[in-house]
């Protein structure tokens, strides 16, 4: 087994820049296959000065540690599942709902979209 997760104050103690900045980062690197550079533009957008090879170091070192803690509450999807569709209201305006629920009627995933249409919801279920 690895070593137990950290608390949060002590795996970002001595860092320069507030968690909420690296966490954005690292999560935005992920998500959006956005550049170490891209990212530095970015900040510098949002008045933060920062180096490209900064973002790196904080995608080596917090990735393994969000994947750690991640892991402890992501499930496994199985074999089967299915697409289900509705229409709710998110911020007073009406949505379509696509998810992906297995089995037991679990949410494995889901993606909201203004318009209905197939398109969309193979789009929500090309990710499993």
């Amino acid at each position: 087994m690895g070593k137990p997760a950290a608390g949060l104050a002590e795996l970002f103690k001595g860092r320069h820049f507030e968690r909420e900045i690296i966490i954005l980062c690292v999560r935005w690197y992920l998500r959006f296959k956005l550049s170490f550079r891209d990212l530095v533009e970015m900040m510098a957008e949002r008045g933060l000065s920062l180096a490209h090879t900064t973002i790196m170091r904080w995608v080596q070192r917090f990735v393994p540690e969000f994947e750690r803690r991640w892991n402890r509450f992501a499930r496994q999807s199985g074999d089967s599942w299915r697409v289900d569709e509705t229409y709710i209201k998110v911020r007073g305006v009406w949505t379509y709902l696509y998810r992906a629920v297995d089995r037991e009627g679990k949410t494995v995933d889901f993606r909201l979209s203004s318009c209905r249409d197939v398109a969309a919801a193979k789009r929500s279920s090309a990710r499993h």
